[in-house]
Formats: structure tokens, C-alpha cells, sequence
């Protein structure tokens, strides 16, 4: 029993799990078992509050429900720093932190995408969906192509053949992908000998390589240095530069040669042991080991003559190794080679005639006051003329024996006995030296004794350079053009001074003058002058600065060239007007090809480029303007009533080529002119009427007058008025002013037509205009007779004018309307008055006279007392009249 109890509860309660499954949304559980995918795509780079996609509406979400929806990020990522969420709408938008894809996917390759990965949630619970988003993030070009070093050298040997390729291996970054990458390189200044030339590898990336064009040597030019620069495929284009530097290797292409191939020494018998005869010179224009020289006899010289003159191998100095004795020879030929590494040796022939004495020759015994060493003197070139170089004096004089002695070679010396002392001679120069026109001097001092022996002594004099000499350029004025926005980095000009001091003294570099600005760089060594920026004509047209050209001697010598910069125009302007946009305001009926206003435009470039052409775009047919001066005028005159505003278009288009332009929008207002009478649109005609009852009480509103006015403003303005009547008595109609509408002011006590002559005004100036109707009234029960009414309304009939005209009624307040009196009356009224008073002035005149002549007879005085009295009468009287005249 107890079983079966369990097993009705087991099945009551599955049957109400099966009962709530059958009633649940399959829509709910289908949720929780499937996520949603969106994906979006947006530019990197993009400001805060960018939109980038609506989740709720991309999920087709019915946003009436009730409870609403709720959007939130399922957790804190990293990626959800760059995005914003709207909980109630789903919208994503850009976050305050700005999205860099390089920063974002920096190991990304090209081809592959750089996503941001979202988890959304959507509540609440009954609604409950995982979305996922995936936002795609596309490059774009915002960084520049990056060298991995600012400065790139690079070594080729001066043999390279022409069309040799050499790869540089520095080659520039660009962190974005794509066309964005970089896509090519050039060369700021390829000297003519250079070019570049880009290739592609497997993996897409481009190596630059450098291309030999012409022959290089260098002994003419040992570097180059110029800018290489990276270029990507963005527009416009980012650059990216670096120095490159081009070092020529030396190779053995030089071989020494001897500056004289052919010597001849004249040899004592007495000469003794390490007595220098000759040395020899030979230079090689390569460098290192390339250009070392060693001094070699030839195998064609016998061994006794070697072990006779020694060479010095590495100086070329020939010196007499033992005494001369009897068995020497009295002739010797000498063969020296000059070898250097790989190549084929030089030739010399030193030739020696040995002249046998019998007695001793004469010795010469030098005492240097210049500096010497191993028989070379040196002497600075700014000693003056007459320095003392040597004291010589000759020995070995027999007796009865003279000695003459003299100088053999060319140059600026002389060899004169001193002071009166026998054998004692001084050697001193006649002139100043000069190291940059000669650098020594090779003499020899002769002793000569009367049995014809000669002596001789080399004496070798080197000048010593000072820096006596500032460096020079080889223009002083240096004009270079330039066309405006050129690429930073850009070659200006190579300058180039020289020094004729030699060694360090001779050594140039160069530096910019104070004024100079500081977009301008010139390399010390080579006097490359660059611009690091680009130039714009507009903000200047011309730089003028100087160059300076220093040595390194001591003091230092410097001399300066002026650059004169002149930037040449482009045309990279547009005309520009000075507003943004023009309103005119004309009255209508303006004058045809009067002036309505002056379009004042600029163009910040120069000549052609800044010449402006002014059309107008739109409504040329009835609008035109002058180009010169900007002035628009109208073809005819214009009508505020056909049209009050003109929207004109208004193109400048500058000379330049391509020819930029810009628009503007002018706008002409027409100023209304009272050229329009109101126009009476109701009653449609005089000849029209209205049926009145006659029990039509005071008050009531019987009819209006509607008109309008094509003006504007207070032109427009219109005020309605009575000005004449037939039939009715004084005031039984009133109309309102302002609204035109008639209303009956007295009861209407006899049937038939009653008519009002209506005036429409408005308010224009000078001079208002008006129009006018007739308003007419049938006052009767019914219309029997129509043919009837129609010939009163043609009949020609006076109309009273009415009492009062219609600006009278706005001054009053309330609904009463007040009648003026009738002018006629008043005419009568006024000529009534005044016969009346005319007529009393006679009366009283007249009594006046009649009194004062009866006392005048009545008196008996003096004839000048009644004349007086007259008179004073005469006065009175016409005092009275003046007062009764003037009442």
C-alpha cells in the first residue's frame, strides 16, 4: 500500500516536470544552448564616440518587451578598454582610449586580421544571450617609414664594375601593413654614379640595393654621402630618410713612380765615408700598404758598387759606404727600383763621375742657424727676407791657394762672405718664402780652388706652412630655387672651399653664420647644405644667410659665401574668400547692372598661380559679375513679388595648373518697395451685394472686406475705411480697420439697397496706396426681384461722404464708433459765424464814430484839442478792430 503511495507521488511529480517543460519558451532554451557571432569592422586611429555597431538591432531584438533588455560585458578584458556599451540600447562605441592596431596586434602579419573579441550578455534572465563580438580593426597609413639607424655606411671598392648591385642591409621599418607598407626607396642625390634599385623577397619584403652607373676612383673622390629615402604607398605618402654614406676602398691601381728618373752626382776622390751623393723620390697616389714604396738595386748592379753606395730601402738616400781609394773607378752607373705591392717597379739611374786630386780638395764645414737635421734645414715661410740660414767655412787651403765659393741652384738665396772674414761664408734668403708656391729647395754649395778641384755640399731647404692663408670658396654668391613643400632633407647645393696651406692648416670645414635659420644644415666635411623641413612660399619667400669656411690652423682663418634661397611658387592655395558667405540687401526695383556688392577674394600663391577668375555657378541668365573687381550686379531690375531671395553659387578658380577653386553662397535679399496697391479679393466686384433681414440687430457682424498687399512689412500692413455712403442714416455701418469686418450699428427702419464706398490702404512710404470697393446691402426679407436689385446696382446714384475716416474709430475705445460732423455742415456753420462777426465790427464801428462826433461838437476848446482827439479816437478805433480781427 505504502509502494503505490510513493510510486502516485513519483508520477505526480514527473507529470508536473513534463507540464512545466511543455510550457517553457523552446526560444529560451534555445539560447542557452547556441551564442550569436557578430562581427564589425572600423579604422583604427578613430576619436571617442565613433559608432561602431547596434548589437540589439544586428540581433533583430524586440525592444517593446517588457521587461527591457539589459547589454553588459561579460568580464574585464583588455579589449574592452578601447569600447564603450550602452546597456539599454546595445550600440558599441569608441572608448577615450584610441585603438593603434600596431600597438593592438604588433606580431600581425600582412593578410592577417587584427581583431578585438567581445563577450556580450543580454538580460535579464528570460531573455539571456552570449553574443560574441568580434571587431576587425583595419589599418590605416599613420606611421612613417623608420631606418634602424639614422646614419647607413656602406663600402664599395673603387674597381666595381658599372651595373655592380650591393644590397642595403639597413632597410626601413613601416609598422603598417599592405599598400601602407614601404613600398619604395630613393636616393636624394645619386652623384651621377649611383642609382637604387628595390627587390622583393619571398616574404614580400623589399630590399634596397645600391647600383654602380659610372666608373669611381678613389683618388678623385674617396666618399659620398647623401639621404636615402623610404617612401610607403599611403596618400599622401609617408618618408621616412637616413644618411647613407658611401665609402670608396682603396685598391692597388697605382703603381710609384719617381719625380726623377735620371740623376747625376759629381764625386771628390777625397770624399770620405757616409757622404750623401743623392735621394730619391717616388710617390704612390694609393693608400696603406697599397701605396708603400721600398728602394731596391737592380740586379744589373754589380756587388762591389752596392757594398760602395749604400741605399737606404725605405728613404731612397744614397750615401758613400767606404773612403775612395786609388783602384776606384772613375764612373758609376746606379740602377734603383722603386717596388710597390703588385706592381711593376719604377726605374732610376743615378749616374756618378768620381774626379781623381792630387792635392786634398777643399773642406766645407757647415754651422746651422737654422733648424737641420740629416743635412735638411726647415724654415718657416713667414720669416722676412735676409734670414741666416748657415754659416759655412772652407778649410783645407794650401798655401798660395784661393777658394772661391758659390751657390749652384735656382731660388730665392744667397751665399755672401761675412763680414769681411776670410773663408767665412753666410747663406741667407733674398726674399720671403712662400710654402704654397714652392716647398723646398735642393742647393748645392760649390768650393772651387785655383788648381780646379771642386767641392760640393747638398743642402736641402724645406718651408715650413703657416696658416697665412683663410680658405676660399669658389663662389661668394650662391643663388639656389627651391619649388615650395619640398620633402624634408632636401639637397640644396655642395659647397666647396679651398686652402692652399697644406697638412692640418689646409684642412676646411664648415659651419652656418648666425643668421642662418635652423631648417638649414650643412655637413662640416663635405658642405652639403640640406633644408630638414619643407618650405612654404607663403610663409617665406626668401632666405639670405651666410656660410662660413673655416681651417684648422692656428689662429684659425675663416671666409664666408652668401646663400641667397628663393622659394618658387606652387600652386597650393585656394582662392579664398574673405567670408564664409555674402548677403546683400537691395530694394526691389534696383537698377539693371547696378552694383549690388564686391566679393573680395584672395590667393596666397603668386603670378599666375594666384590669379582668380570669379562665375557664378547657378543663375547667370539674370545675375553676373565682374571678375576683376569681384562686383555682382543684376542683369535687369529685379521684382521683390516674382521673387524676394536669390541663392547664388559663386566660383573662384585661380590660374595654377591643375586650377584649384572654392565656393561660396551668396545670398541677395530684395527690400520691399510700396510698389503694390492692396488688392480687394472680397466682395469679388461692385456690383455684388448681400441680403441683410431688416430685423438684424445692432451689433451683429454683417460681412468683411478681404484684401492683400504683395509688399512686405509695413507696405503690407492694411487698414480698411468708410469714406462714402448711400442710403441708411450717419453711422449705422462700422468697419473694424485691422480685420476689415462691417458690422451694423443701427436698425435698419427701410428695406431696399444701401451701398458703402470701402477704402483699402496700407501703410507704405512715402506715399501709402489704396484701392476701393463698393459694399452693397439688399435689406430685405427675401430676394424677389433680382433683375431689380441689378439695376439699383447700376444706377447712377450720389454717395455721401461718411462721417469720419476709418483712423478715427482706432483712437477710440470700446465698440462705439462715433461720427464726425459732415464737412458740408461744417462749411456752412464756419461761413455763417463768420458773416456774423463781420457784421457786428460794422455796427460797432458805427456807434463808435456817432458818439465821438457828437461830443467833438459840443466842445469849444483849442482846433488842435478836437484834432488830437480825433486822432486818439482814430487810434482807439483801430485798436478795436485789431481785437475784434483777431477774435
Amino acid at each position: 500500500m505504502s509502494n503505490s503511495r510513493q510510486l502516485s507521488q513519483k508520477g505526480r511529480i514527473w507529470g508536473f516536470c513534463i507540464l512545466l517543460l511543455s510550457t517553457t519558451p523552446l526560444s529560451c532554451l534555445a539560447n542557452f544552448s547556441q551564442a550569436k557571432e557578430l562581427i564589425y569592422k572600423i579604422k583604427e586611429g578613430l576619436p571617442k564616440g565613433t559608432f561602431i555597431g547596434a548589437i540589439g538591432v544586428d540581433l533583430h531584438l524586440d525592444f517593446t518587451v517588457d521587461p527591457p533588455f539589459l547589454f553588459s560585458l561579460s568580464q574585464k578584458k583588455v579589449s574592452e578598454q578601447y569600447v564603450d556599451l550602452n546597456n539599454t540600447t546595445g550600440e558599441l562605441f569608441t572608448s577615450a582610449t584610441e585603438i593603434d592596431r600596431e600597438t593592438l596586434c604588433p606580431y600581425s602579419s600582412e593578410g592577417q586580421a587584427c581583431v578585438l573579441s567581445l563577450d556580450v550578455i543580454v538580460l535579464p534572465q528570460q531573455y539571456f544571450q552570449l553574443v560574441k563580438v568580434k571587431i576587425s580593426i583595419e589599418d590605416v597609413n599613420d606611421s612613417r617609414p623608420k631606418f634602424p639607424t639614422d646614419e647607413i655606411c656602406m663600402s664599395i671598392p673603387e674597381n666595381a664594375q658599372i651595373n655592380a648591385r650591393y644590397a642595403v642591409e639597413q632597410s626601413a621599418v613601416d609598422p603598417d601593413f599592405g599598400i601602407y607598407g614601404v613600398q619604395t626607396y630613393w636616393l636624394v642625390n645619386d652623384f651621377g654614379v649611383f642609382t637604387l634599385d628595390v627587390e622583393e623577397n619571398e616574404g614580400g619584403e623589399l630590399t634596397p640595393f645600391l647600383i654602380v652607373t659610372e666608373s669611381l676612383d678613389r683618388e678623385t673622390q674617396e666618399e659620398y654621402i647623401t639621404d636615402i629615402i623610404a617612401e610607403d604607398g599611403g596618400t599622401p605618402p609617408l618618408l621616412g630618410a637616413a644618411t647613407l654614406k658611401i665609402v670608396i676602398t682603396d685598391v692597388n691601381d697605382n703603381c710609384p713612380k719617381f719625380t726623377e728618373s735620371q740623376i747625376n752626382v759629381t764625386l771628390h776622390g777625397n770624399s770620405t765615408k757616409g757622404k750623401p751623393l743623392a735621394r730619391l723620390h717616388a710617390f704612390d697616389s694609393d693608400l696603406g700598404a697599397n701605396a708603400q714604396i721600398s728602394y731596391a738595386y737592380s740586379d744589373r748592379v754589380p756587388r762591389d758598387t752596392r757594398s760602395l753606395f749604400h741605399l737606404d730601402k725605405l728613404t731612397g738616400a744614397i750615401k758613400l759606404a767606404r773612403n775612395i781609394d786609388t783602384v776606384t773607378a772613375t764612373f758609376y752607373k746606379l740602377t734603383v727600383l722603386a717596388n710597390g705591392p703588385g706592381c711593376i717597379p719604377a726605374v732610376a739611374t743615378v749616374t756618378v763621375h768620381i774626379i781623381k786630386v792630387v792635392t786634398g780638395p777643399p773642406a766645407v764645414v757647415p754651422r746651422y742657424i737654422a733648424t737641420e737635421k740629416d743635412g735638411v734645414v726647415t724654415i718657416k715661410e713667414s720669416e722676412p727676407a735676409f734670414s741666416p740660414i748657415a754659416f759655412f767655412t772652407v778649410k783645407n787651403i794650401g798655401k798660395n791657394q784661393r777658394v772661391d765659393c758659390y751657390l749652384e741652384g735656382s731660388g730665392p738665396f744667397r751665399l755672401v762672405p761675412y763680414q769681411g772674414l776670410k773663408n767665412e761664408y753666410l747663406l741667407e734668403t733674398t726674399e720671403a718664402l712662400d710654402y704654397e708656391k714652392t716647398q723646398d729647395y735642393e742647393l748645392i754649395l760649390a768650393a772651387n780652388n785655383t788648381q780646379g778641384i771642386v767641392t760640393k755640399t747638398f743642402l736641402k731647404v724645406q718651408v715650413l706652412d703657416e696658416n697665412d692663408n683663410a680658405p676660399v670658396f669658389q663662389q661668394s654668391l650662391v643663388e639656389i630655387s627651391l619649388e615650395e613643400n619640398n620633402p624634408p632633407n632636401t639637397f640644396l647645393t655642395q659647397f666647396q672651399a679651398s686652402d692652399e696651406d697644406g697638412g692640418i692648416q689646409g684642412e676646411v670645414f664648415y659651419l652656418l653664420g648666425g643668421d642662418a635659420p635652423g631648417i638649414f644644415v650643412v655637413d662640416r666635411v663635405t658642405g652639403v647644405l640640406t633644408v630638414t623641413t619643407s618650405l612654404d612660399r607663403e610663409e617665406k619667400e626668401k632666405y639670405r644667410f651666410i656660410v662660413r669656411a673655416v681651417d684648422q690652423g692656428t689662429p684659425r682663418r675663416e671666409s664666408i659665401a652668401t646663400v641667397v634661397l628663393t622659394v618658387e611658387d606652387r600652386n597650393d592655395n585656394s582662392p579664398r574668400f574673405i567670408n564664409k558667405d555674402f548677403t546683400f540687401f537691395v530694394p526691389e526695383n534696383f537698377p539693371g547692372f547696378g552694383e549690388i556688392g564686391v566679393l573680395s577674394v584672395t590667393d596666397a600663391d603668386a603670378g599666375e598661380n594666384g590669379w582668380i577668375a570669379l562665375s557664378i555657378l547657378n543663375g547667370s541668365d539674370i545675375f553676373m559679375i565682374d571678375t576683376g573687381r569681384g562686383a555682382l550686379r543684376a542683369r535687369t531690375s529685379l521684382d521683390r513679388e516674382q521673387q524676394g531671395t536669390y541663392q547664388l553659387w559663386i566660383e573662384a578658380v585661380d590660374g595654377g595648373e591643375p586650377a584649384l577653386s572654392s565656393v561660396t553662397m551668396v545670398t541677395v535679399l530684395l527690400l520691399d518697395v510700396n510698389d503694390n496697391p492692396p488688392v480687394v479679393l472680397f466682395p469679388q466686384s461692385n456690383q455684388s451685394y448681400m441680403l441683410v433681414l431688416p430685423d438684424t440687430t445692432p451689433g451683429t457682424s454683417i460681412t468683411e472686406v478681404y484684401a492683400v498687399d504683395k509688399d512686405t512689412g509695413m507696405n503690407a500692413v492694411i487698414a480698411y475705411s468708410i469714406i462714402k455712403r448711400k442710403g441708411g442714416e450717419p453711422g449705422s455701418f462700422a468697419i473694424d480697420p485691422e480685420t476689415g469686418n462691417i458690422t451694423l450699428k443701427r436698425e435698419l427702419n427701410n428695406r431696399g439697397l444701401y451701398s458703402l464706398l470701402v477704402k483699402v490702404s496700407d501703410h507704405g512710404q512715402p506715399e501709402p496706396l489704396y484701392s476701393t470697393v463698393m459694399v452693397n446691402f439688399f435689406v430685405n426679407e427675401t430676394v424677389s426681384n433680382e433683375s431689380y436689385i441689378q439695376s439699383l446696382l447700376t444706377r447712377e446714384a450720389d454717395i455721401e461722404v461718411e462721417e469720419k475716416p476709418w483712423f478715427v474709430g482706432q483712437m477710440k475705445d470700446g465698440p462705439e464708433r462715433y461720427e464726425l460732423i459732415p464737412c458740408r455742415l461744417i462749411l456752412i456753420v464756419l461761413s455763417v459765424t463768420c458773416l456774423g462777426l463781420f457784421f457786428l465790427v460794422v455796427v460797432l464801428t458805427s456807434y463808435i464814430c456817432c458818439k465821438r462826433y457828437k461830443k467833438i461838437r459840443k466842445k469849444t476848446s483849442d482846433v488842435e484839442v478836437p484834432l488830437k482827439n480825433k486822432n486818439d479816437s482814430g487810434h482807439f478805433l483801430n485798436r478795436k478792430l485789431r481785437q475784434i480781427s483777431n477774435i
